[in-house]
């Protein structure tokens, strides 16, 4: 809306947003929603001479000078023969269509057009072509050293690091190696030299540039073909029309009985629509013997009667298609049955018992032969259904295109034929795809005399389709026919068309031939005529002769073509059939025996002469034939006469006739007339009414057959012969009257019919037009027909569009119409020469009277006309002699269409707009063509045409325009192809006229279009037609010409050199002023747009798309970037542009690129993957942002996972006050495809720019759009990242299934519903399919680097390939990001804020060499990285420590690669640096405390890192240090051996670290171990419990996890404790008790190990305040994780005063929102049940076998809810694995083990479920449930067993073990098992066990009393277990086995008493039971309730004398030992 547009204007006035920028462009402040005016293009390269030499550079300047020519291109005929009538008069109407038939096509052709997007667009095959022979490249996760690495761990410092490895090590590796003695890496030869750093540069650069591949966008997937909206592709030729063809051979006949030869017919019947469908094929498969027997009736065969074999063509394939075969005979006396009687009866086994009929049959059939040879009578028929055929041979793989190869439908250029339309629901039936079948037909049907009609046959067609067919019943004829049918191939040999004209390849005369058969389609064919054809079909159906007299029996009927009524004027012109010659003069129907009327099924043939008179005309005779030879009677005699003249009122007569016979001969000049006028004297059968049926049917291409075509042609021609007066139908054509009834058959046209309308369409469209060219002249006066005749053209246009409509393309142009205009069209009358020959001249005539009320007629006496293009050639009043007129009234055809476009009436107007293009095309091709014969082509391009053509030009523009942006809501089909026919006009244009004047055009255009936008309520629509429009504008094959890109931008006022050749090294940021020029070209500005305008259009297209607040944005975006891409693709692939010099003028079209992706930074899809990363660099260069300070060196919370993967996260960096989000971070963002995409066109731009040039510009930029470069570069290598063969081939196994199973399965993990620790180990086993499971995210990077099939199945060579390419696409974008990055540092050398920009580039460099690369790019990437740091040491060494340990990092990870030439580089560039660190400061304690603190990390957390590789680079560098000449006498070589040796121990360490890796607790111990071997340098303690915490957070252990971050930040604080003493700190370790007792280990740290101040110490990014911060949000994310919420309040209580102190209210308010939500829970899961914290089990280990762990006892944690057997089937398992089969064993009991007892061979495993264990003092402050899960230390389990060794007894002997274990640690810790340190037992007498049991029962009792709300149910199973009569060992039982007699022993008397005390209190506590029980019962359960009480009283009475007694002497003393022991059973409560 208005108002939008206001607002968006005002606020981007008021906000610095990087967009206001763009918007308003500098120099010339248009904004870029308006058009500039563009350059007079013309007027420029006039006044400007190019600056360049002749050469490709030159070629850019204007369009080549052969850029069109006129191309005559003969005419394809099929035939080797042209079969167009010779030397014969033709009249007009013949003549005009044989010319057409045989004139050459007339195309122009644009010379370089090839090279255009639109005709050879880069698709997937062409690229595939182009990437053949790319070099392989060499990536550190392919290699082959260690195939089991996953391609996730190559950078896993980014990601969590991958699952374990398949097989644990063998622990040969761990020998310490000496490193002495191993072999080093070969050495950089040069290294060790000190050259200039200029030389370095230059060396490194010349080394860059060697072997890079030409084209960066041939390594990119194709453009998206659904965005074409360019491509176009030239018409094919107008062809003759075919269907499917199908090939049928007959291979042989063979009867039962051989007596007489047989001749077949063939054709093909269409039942649905009941039509024959094709003509009839004649063939004759007798012996020769049987053919003897006719010899005296043939004459010599012709070849082409001998043909056995026929091709079908069926346009409308269907399951009604019916090979009909009929067989015929020679004329016999006896009707059909008796002679088809011996062939039923005799059968061929029989033949000697039947030797004598057979004889007898054979001389009677050789006398009939003899006599009766020239007549044949119909004998049997049979069908064969064809889609049986069809689909029985089984379809040939037809949908053989797959899923992948579904090409979009732009390319989708199939000629489908009009048919296709038709093929749909059950008519889907194909014949061109089965295989071959050969069929024998054995079951024929004889002919029925009385139904031999087609109707007839139709019916027994369909009764055969029936399962219980009538035909079926009827006794056959037995024969065997075999045939075979096939598909027809393409081009087959020895083939005869319909006219038997040879089809090439003919290869020899002699061969015998094919037919084709002429098809009769079942339904209208659209297809234009090609080539002559002119066949006349007739077809006798019936006679009705039963009224006649006399011997009328046995009927024949003669048909005869006559020219005259002489006999002897019959022509041979009737093809011949089987066996006979080629062309006969008469021919017969076939006889019906002794049948008055009878019916017939004949087809005779007949070849049309080119010019049929009013004589010609078919003359038929009926014979009454004699079959018995009498004495006397002749064997035929003549029984009547008919006719059918030919032509009427010039028409060929066809269609069906009903015809009276005459009995006598016709009398003279009968055959002007016709039958039905009755003829005085003469005698007709039955009266003179029609007694003969006949049709006629012509297949032609010279007669129209349809009276309105017929009409218009006789009324052209006759006025082009000027033969008046001329009679048609019933007037008479006087000059008069002519011109009217042209006018009138004009407006007729569009009543003709289609089909004959689409078959004379360029017939018609070619006298359209000259009508328009050259209006006829009429008794000397001019008749101005070029209304009538646009408006004919209009609906002739509709009218076959409409019936071609299925044929269209995707742009809405119908084939046959396009191909009219390229090939057909030409001007009339002038003959196209090709330039060498003299031209013809043409007169042109100035158009008269414009306006549309315009004169029909003038008199050219009256009118002094001058010719335009000669105007010496006046016309004196007069001197009219007619060939002057002709000329003088002659116009352009261009002009005259571009003049009643603008004029015509609406109606009309409408029926153009519906296909613009046509005419659009028309106007195009007339200019060339006036162009090119008027040799114009020199004139200059504002003169080629006059002014008032131009101006219809731009008033039609206005109006189509206008018409695509008012029809863009109501039609948008129609605005889409209208929009598109305008561009591709105007694109036309740009070849042939002034091209500032199109420009001018367009700009109008969108002028109009930006108008309506604001109005429009759809502007998505709009803006995507003007982005298409746009787009094919650009797809001109001259695009980069049109863009003047040779010009300097603004005129330069003294002849300066041009800017690319300035290479001002030294420029710097802020000594000169920005240099306008330089600054205007990299932007949108008012000059850029105006000189380069069509890229100006586009790239403002791409920057309104991509603004924040744009409509329909995520389609713009895509459709923008995808015209850019296609543009830039266009480019690589070009020829003209393959030189470097001309590619970077190119790629100066396309500089604003930069700026438009730089702004647009912030919506960029983030390839690096890590929360707020988009402006990492930028923020750290834009001083606008909050934080000062370092804000690059601190974590950002949110990436709690990220850190995980070690300090050095390169995804870990953003500011801990991430300010409010910039104000360009609105709007919507880019898909990761069109993001990728985006970048890939910047790379483009980038590695073809002048160097130089991007340095001037560099230079301009301020510093936060240099940062934001920055960004742009980083996100560049992140987005071409190479993800790994592995990748590939995982994408291509992994199918949707899998990845929603591997969902299900992380599901139930997570929601606990497996035992967590076993699906890690099952998952660790079978590698998870994305890397590991945290990394499920990864697939989202995976889709959109997808390629674009979507096919999953690739073939092996397939994924090769796409690796091959995507690993040179991911080195190239680096080599090209790092070509800038060197551009970059030279621009900033000497500016003052070059400390942080090349901190910003030093990240970039190493986050390219973080990610995964090619050794290729590795060796520039860590030259590069050297050259820096040796010009820039003060920046890894002074300031933040940050950037040298990630460089520490990077370098220690490539020394390990398994590829020679990266440990190469990579040894060197870590020797450098030490020695660099050296030189600053006499030793290298950062660069020793880094590089240690790296290999640590490295380590820790990468599985696939190969220590054997890293030792050999460390001997490298030792090498080095050796060697290095210069530094000889300092102490540095003995320095670096000794950090060398330092870091060998850590390997060897890690060694041991990799045989454990599958063991998750084995190896977290050791990682603790190495951490606390770490206790003395804390910054390597914290990398190692950031490993740790890494290493739980992935097996899902988040309590260990945060406990590790706890220890982590209490590290920290005891180090800043030291530091300083701030009152917000914690005060060190203490501060953290609450979290966890176990945390003061990490006050070890005491002053004399650590001074803070040794360089290089505690210097890591987290000791600082943020750092800790940092740490203490990790712990509190991972606390969160776990559940344990309680721990999340006591770590933000640390956390809090430091944010209060730094004033941090956002964070603060996000702590205390956490906190609620912390707070809540607990409420909410306040039983505990909810959160479940852990299950505890010992595990003992007893056997050699494991060595360390050897009588080990553990308490291990596991997931809540793990069953003891799951974690003894996952240890069995797991050692099973590690010791082989039948080694380890599970101890079952827990009874204490006896060493001596086990095999030594063996390996056993105790475990023993445990529970934690509180004394009574501590259960009253463990309140909670979680302060009874947090903290444990001690854990309790109860072994039962007897005196005899079993475990349960009876209750006098059942004793109870109970076992008390503590750890050293308190659970959680970081690790998840704890050794014990101590264990105390006590048995349990059976007495004791008794107090136990009751003391439990009790409690249960008063527990289910107690319980509020009452619960009934419980209540009642407790009483029931308590008080129930038949309780095994129940209370009773247990009262008289131990209360019965008094002990005897008087240490048992205290349990005795205690066990009576015990039982009063149970009986007490039953009672209150029963009590609340009587209260809660309904009364259905009183009697179950008094039942309760009865067994009550029972019980109470049992136990009350037990209960009494009195023991002797309680009051007696206790010896003091037995005191202990009691005071211990009664001190802890026994009951757990």
């Amino acid at each position: 809306t208005v108002a939008a547009e206001v607002r968006k204007q005002v606020s981007r006035e008021r906000s610095g947003s990087p967009h206001s920028s763009r918007r308003c462009s500098s120099s010339l402040g248009v904004p870029l929603t308006e058009v500039v005016e563009p350059l007079d293009f013309e007027d420029i390269l006039l006044s400007r001479p190019p600056d360049a030499e002749p050469g490709p550079l030159r070629d850019l300047v204007e369009f080549p000078a052969d850029d069109l020519e006129l191309l005559l291109q003969p005419r394809e005929c099929r035939t080797t023969e042209a079969g167009i009538p010779k030397d014969e008069k033709l009249d007009a109407q013949v003549r005009a269509a044989v010319e057409m038939y045989i004139e050459d096509w007339v195309t122009v052709h644009r010379r370089y057009q090839y090279l255009s997007a639109a005709y050879s667009p880069v698709t997937t095959e062409t690229q595939r072509e182009r990437q053949k022979g790319l070099p392989r490249q060499v990536f550190e996760q392919d290699a082959s050293g260690d195939e089991r690495s996953g391609p996730e761990d190559s950078n896993d410092s980014r990601r969590g690091s991958g699952s374990p490895e398949d097989t644990p090590r063998s622990s040969g590796a761990s020998s310490i190696f000496d490193l002495k003695n191993l072999a080093a890496d070969s050495l950089l030869p040069s290294l060790l030299e000190r050259a200039a750093p200029e030389d370095v540069d230059r060396r490194n650069e010349a080394l860059r540039r060697q072997h890079r591949p030409p084209a960066l966008l041939t390594l990119y997937p194709a453009p998206d073909e659904d965005e074409a909206v360019e491509r176009c592709s030239r018409p094919e030729p107008p062809r003759e029309h075919f269907g499917q063809r199908i090939l049928v051979k007959c291979l042989s006949l063979k009867f039962e009985i051989e007596i007489e030869p047989i001749f077949g017919i063939l054709a093909l019947y269409d039942v649905r629509e009941k039509k024959k469908i094709s003509e009839n094929f004649y063939f004759d498969l007798n012996s020769d013997s049987m053919k003897g027997l006719l010899r005296a009736h043939g004459t010599h065969p012709a070849i082409s009667t001998l043909a056995r074999s026929a091709i079908f063509s069926v346009t409308y394939p269907s399951p009604d298609i019916f090979l009909v075969i009929k067989l015929e005979k020679v004329l016999q006396q006896g009707d059909i049955s008796e002679c088809c009687e011996p062939y039923m009866v005799l059968k061929e086994v029989d033949t000697a018992k039947n030797k004598e009929k057979l004889e007898k049959l054979r001389l009677a059939a050789e006398q009939f032969c003899t006599r009766l040879g020239r007549y044949r009578m119909p004998f049997a028929w049979t069908a064969v259904h064809l889609a049986n055929i069809v689909s029985s041979a089984g379809q040939l793989d037809r949908d053989s295109d797959s899923e992948g190869e579904r090409r979009p439908a732009w390319t989708d250029r199939r000629r489908r034929g009009p048919q296709d339309r038709a093929s749909s629901g059950d008519d889907a039936c194909s014949f061109s795809g089965f295989r071959p079948a050969t069929l024998t037909v054995t079951n024929f049907f004889k002919q029925e005399a009385e139904r031999l009609s087609d109707e007839d046959l139709f019916k027994f067609l369909a009764d055969m389709r029936r399962p219980s067919s009538l035909l079926r019943r009827l006794r056959p004829v037995t024969a065997q026919l075999k045939i075979d049918i096939s598909p027809a191939p393409e081009n087959p040999h020895f083939c005869l068309s319909p006219e038997l004209l040879h089809i090439k390849p003919y290869p020899d005369p002699r061969g015998r031939p094919t037919k084709e058969i002429l098809e009769f389609p079942a339904r209208e064919v659209y297809a234009p005529h090609t080539s002559y054809r002119n066949l006349l079909y007739v077809y006798p159906h019936s006679l009705n002769f039963s009224s006649r007299q006399g011997s009328v029996r046995n009927l024949a009927v003669r048909v005869q073509y006559m020219t005259g009524e002489d006999p002897s004027q019959a022509l041979p012109v009737i093809f011949g059939k089987s066996s006979c010659s080629e062309f006969t003069r008469e021919a017969f129907t076939p006889v019906v025996y002794h049948n008055k009327s009878p019916e017939f099924y004949e087809e005779f043939k007949l070849h049309l002469p080119a010019c049929v008179t009013e004589n010609h005309h078919l003359l038929f005779t009926f014979y009454h034939v004699s079959c018995q030879p009498r004495p006397g009677t002749a064997l035929e005699t003549p029984v009547g006469f008919t006719w059918i003249p030919l032509l009427q009122h010039g028409r060929l007569r066809t269609g069906p006739f009903c015809l009276p016979v005459s009995v006598d001969q016709p009398p003279p000049s009968y055959s002007v007339l016709t039958p039905d006028v009755a003829l005085p004297g003469m005698r007709w059968v039955d009266g003179h009414k029609g007694v003969f049926s006949v049709e006629l049917t012509a297949v032609s291409s010279v007669h129209p057959q349809d009276p309105y075509l017929d009409k218009f042609f006789t009324l052209v021609h006759v006025l082009e012969e000027g033969a008046f007066p001329f009679r048609l139908k019933d007037t008479v054509l006087s000059e008069g009257n002519v011109e009217q009834e042209l006018r009138a058959s004009l407006a007729a046209l569009r009543l003709a019919s289609p089909e004959p309308l689409v078959a004379f369409s360029h017939h018609v469209l070619d006298k359209l037009v000259r009508l328009v060219i050259r209006p006829p002249i009429i008794s000397g006066q001019i008749v101005n027909l070029g209304r009538g005749a646009f408006e004919a053209m209009a609906h002739v246009v509709s009218l076959v569009h409409r019936s071609l409509e299925a044929a269209q393309d995707a742009r809405g142009h119908c084939p046959q119409l396009a191909a009219y205009v390229h090939y057909a069209f030409r001007l009339p009358g002038t003959e196209p020469s090709l330039p060498d020959g003299a031209p013809p001249v043409t007169v042109q005539a100035a158009t008269l009277a414009r306006g549309s009320g315009r004169p029909t007629s003038l008199y050219l006496a009256r009118s002094k006309s001058i010719s335009s293009s000669n105007p010496d050639l006046a016309v004196a009043p007069g001197s009219v002699d007619d060939e002057v007129s002709r000329i003088l009234a002659s116009k352009l055809l261009h002009e005259e269409l571009a003049l009643q476009w603008v004029v015509s009436s609406s109606a009309v107007r409408e029926a153009i707009l519906q296909h613009a293009w046509f005419f659009f095309q028309l106007m195009v091709k007339s200019m060339a063509l006036h162009l090119l014969l008027g040799q114009r082509l020199d004139t200059p391009r504002k003169l080629r045409f006059p002014g008032r053509f131009l101006d219809d030009i731009t008033a039609l523009v206005g109006s189509v325009g206008l018409e695509v942006i008012t029809r863009v809501h109501k039609d948008v089909e129609l605005a889409e192809h209208l929009n598109a026919s305008l561009a591709f006009f105007l694109s036309d244009l740009l070849s042939l006229v002034d091209r500032g004047f199109v420009f001018s055009l367009v700009r109008a255009h969108y002028k109009q279009v930006a108008t309506r936008l604001q109005s429009s309520p759809n502007p998505a629509a709009l803006l995507t037609l003007r982005m298409e429009f746009t787009r094919i504008l650009c797809s001109h094959e001259h695009y980069v010409t049109l863009n003047l890109p040779c010009c300097p931008l603004s005129p330069p006022a003294s002849p300066s050199p041009s800017v690319s050749s300035t290479t001002s090294q030294s420029s710097t940021f802020s000594s000169q002023a920005p240099d306008p020029k330089v600054t205007s070209m990299f932007e949108l500005s008012g000059p850029f747009r105006q000189q380069h305008f069509l890229a100006g259009l586009l790239l403002t297209e791409l920057a309104l798309a991509l603004e924040p607040e744009a409509e329909g944005a995520f389609l713009l975006h895509k459709k923008a970037i995808s015209a850019v891409h296609s543009l830039l693709c266009g480019h690589d692939t070009d020829p003209r542009y393959a030189e470097a010099t001309v590619k970077a003028r190119v790629a100066e079209l396309y500089l604003p690129l930069l700026s438009i992706a730089r702004d647009t930074l912030p919506r960029l899809h983030d390839f690096a993957e890590g929360p707020g990363q988009r402006s990492r660099l930028a923020s750290m260069l834009d001083s606008d942002t909050e934080g000062e300070g370092d804000i690059a060196g601190t974590i950002n919370p949110s990436v709690a996972m990220a850190i995980a993967g070690g300090p050095l996260a390169p995804g870990s960096r953003a500011s801990i006050s991430q300010g409010p989000p910039t104000a360009s971070r609105a709007g919507c963002a880019l898909s990761a495809e069109s993001s990728r995409t985006l970048l890939a066109c910047v790379l483009w731009v980038l590695k073809n720019a002048e160097p130089a040039l991007l340095q001037h510009w560099a230079t301009d930029l301020t510093l936060p759009q240099l940062g934001r470069l920055l960004d742009l570069l980083y996100l560049c290598l992140a987005a071409f990242e190479y993800k790994g063969k592995k990748a590939f081939e995982r994408i291509n196994s992994l199918t949707f299934k899998k990845s929603l199973d591997m969902k299900a399965r992380l599901e139930e993990a997570i929601l606990g519903t497996i035992g967590a620790r076993q699906e890690m180990v099952r998952r660790s086993r079978e590698r998870s399919p994305f890397g590991n499971p945290e990394n499920v995210r990864w697939r989202k990077s995976v889709t959109h680097w997808k390629q674009t099939s979507d096919r999953v199945d690739k073939t092996k060579d397939e994924m090769e390939h796409e690796a091959l390419v995507e690993g040179n696409l991911a080195t190239e974008a680096s080599l090209v990001v790092l070509d800038t990055l060197e551009i970059i540092v030279q621009t900033v050398m000497l500016s003052e804020a070059r400390e942080s920009v090349l901190g910003a580039v030093l990240k970039v460099v190493l986050y390219s060499l973080g990610s995964a690369q090619s050794a290729l790019f590795l060796q520039h990437g860590l030259a590069t990285q050297r050259a820096l740091v040796s010009k820039f040491p003060e920046l890894l060494f002074e300031e933040d420590t940050e950037l040298c340990a990630d460089l520490c990092l990077r370098l220690l990870r490539h020394c390990g690669s398994r590829i020679s030439t990266i440990r190469t580089h990579a040894s060197a560039s870590l020797y450098l640096l030490m020695r660099q660190n050296f030189e600053i400061g006499h030793n290298f304690a950062r660069v020793k405390m880094q590089v240690t603190m790296s290999l640590s990390s490295l380590v820790g957390t990468t599985q696939n890192f190969s220590e054997e590789h890293l030792r050999r680079s460390l001997k490298t560098i030792l090498t080095y240090a050796e060697e290095d000449m210069g530094l000889r006498d300092s102490t540095f070589a003995e320095q670096v051996q000794d950090l060398m040796f330092n870091l060998h121990m850590i390997l060897t360490d890690t060694v041991k670290m990799k045989e454990h890796q599958e063991d998750p607790e084995m190896l977290i111990d050791l990682m603790y171990r190495i951490a606390r071997g770490y206790q003395g340098s804390p910054d390597l303690r914290l990398t190692w419990l950031q490993n740790m915490a890494g290493k739980h957070a992935e097996l899902g252990n988040h309590a260990e996890a945060a406990q590790c971050m706890v220890h982590a930040a209490a590290l920290v604080a005891e180090y800043l404790a030291l530091l300083e003493d701030h009152r917000h700190l914690p005060v060190g370790c203490v501060s953290f008790q609450n979290i966890s007792s176990n945390v003061l280990e990490e006050s070890a740290i005491s002053d004399d190990i650590l001074s803070p101040d040794e360089e290089g110490f505690c210097s890591g990014k987290h000791f600082t305040e943020l750092g800790l911060v940092g740490l203490l949000e990790q712990a509190a994310g991972y606390f969160t994780m776990g559940g344990l919420y309680e721990a999340v309040n006591e770590v933000y209580k640390n956390l809090i005063p430091i944010l209060e102190a730094h004033r941090d209210y956002k964070k603060l308010a996000a702590v205390h929102g956490k906190l609620q939500e912390a707070f809540t829970k607990i409420m909410h899961q306040s039983s505990g049940w909810e959160r479940v914290f852990g299950t505890y089990f010992r595990v003992g280990f007893y056997g050699a076998r494991f060595g360390d762990l050897d009588e080990q006892e553990f308490v291990y944690k596991e997931p809540s809810i793990t069953k003891l057997a799951e974690i003894s089937h996952r240890l069995e398992e797991f050692y099973t694995e590690r010791f082989g089969d039948d080694v380890v064993e599970i101890i079952k009991d827990s009874n204490p083990v006896d060493k001596s007892k086990l095999d030594s061979q063996k390996a056993y495993i105790q475990i023993t479920y445990v529970e934690p264990y509180f004394d009574t003092y501590e259960l009253k402050d463990r309140v909670t449930y979680f302060d009874r899960n947090y903290g444990l230390r001690t854990f309790l389990f109860c072994t039962p067993f007897t005196p005899d060794g079993r475990a349960h007894g009876e209750l006098p002997e059942q004793h109870k073990r109970k076992t008390l274990l503590s750890t050293d640690h308190a659970f959680p810790y970081i690790k998840t098992r704890i050794r014990v340190c101590h264990r105390e037992e006590t048995v349990l007498t059976p007495v004791e066990v008794a107090i136990e049991d009751m003391q439990k029962k009790t409690r249960e009792l008063a527990f289910a009393t107690e319980q509020d709300p009452p619960d009934a149910k419980m209540l009642q199973m407790v009483l029931q277990g308590s008080v129930g009569p038949t309780v095994n060992q129940g209370p009773l039982e247990v009262a008289q086995v131990f209360l019965a007699e008094i002990p005897e022993d008087p240490k048992l008397f205290r349990h005795h008493n205690k066990l009576r005390l015990c039982f009063k209190d149970f009986c007490k506590k039953c009672e209150d039971a029963l009590r609340k029980n009587k209260a809660l019962i309904g009364p259905d359960q009183k009697e179950y309730h008094r039942e309760l009480e009865r067994n009550y009283c029972r019980l109470r009475e049992a136990l009350q004398p037990l209960l009494t007694q009195r023991l002797p002497q309680l009051m007696a003393p206790t010896p003091p030992g037995l005191r202990n022991s009691l005071n211990r059973a009664s001190f802890r409560k026994a009951d757990l």
